[in-house]
């Protein structure tokens, strides 16, 4: 489904005489893209961080430690949840998400039971997930805020939270209609997911440690 600024496009290249050759010239390169993209598949390692972007290889640099942390806080606490209840599929960082044009490695992913039940072993590339989490860092924030934040719309990921572990604070989007509309952005208190049925965490345990057990604690215990 095309959102409405697209339409807009659309009909403002069908209002040019050139049209048939503006046509012309995107599939070409969208052609040309799409060899690029197969040689990606091909080249790409296990050791790599590395995501297709409207035709362009990001390879992604080293983060910095609070980014590895709010990372691995969530990761584990969604995890423990999601397998202990049965709800689906969590994975981080290595999760390939092929989109209609894009590919991407997000931090945090989600897939519910009717997704999960068909990933097997070898599985190495992924559907768009339920709920997405990035941590932003300073080569990545423009993307996750941008490119990433639209395509995840538009390929229907209910929801999506974009951690900043510098202020420490967690922005929960829900997807209504077409785009993403900010439900809030927490720097403490309990944020509860929409779609990870009855997951809810205290803020906090995302950035300390000691906070982090605490809640995994609590998780395991129920």
């Amino acid at each position: 489904m095309l959102l409405a600024s697209e339409e807009h496009q659309i009909a403002a290249i069908l209002e040019s005489p050139s049209a048939p050759l503006l046509a012309n010239r995107l599939m070409i390169a969208l052609e040309e893209e799409k060899k690029r993209r197969e040689k990606f598949y091909h080249d790409i390692d296990d050791d790599m961080k590395v995501e297709f972007i409207n035709g362009e290889i990001i390879v992604h640099s080293p983060v910095k430690k609070e980014h590895t942390d709010a990372t691995g806080f969530l990761y584990h606490l969604l995890d423990i949840y999601v397998r202990i209840h049965a709800l689906g599929y969590v994975g981080y960082e290595k999760v390939l998400t092929a989109l209609t044009r894009n590919d991407y490695e997000p931090d945090v992913v989600f897939f519910g039971v009717e997704k999960a039940t068909h990933f097997k072993k070898g599985h190495w590339k992924y559907p768009a997930p339920d709920f997405v989490v990035e941590v932003l860092s300073d080569g990545t924030e423009h993307r996750d805020r941008g490119i990433k934040f639209n395509d995840y719309a538009a390929h229907g990921v209910a929801e999506y939270w974009i951690i900043d572990p510098q202020d420490e604070t967690i922005e929960q989007y829900f997807l209504e209609g077409e785009v993403y509309k900010l439900h809030l952005k927490l720097s403490e208190g309990q944020i509860r997911s929409k779609v990870v049925e009855g997951f809810a965490i205290e803020v906090k345990a995302v950035f300390e440690e000691e906070l982090n057990l605490a809640e995994l604690r609590r998780i395991l215990e129920k």
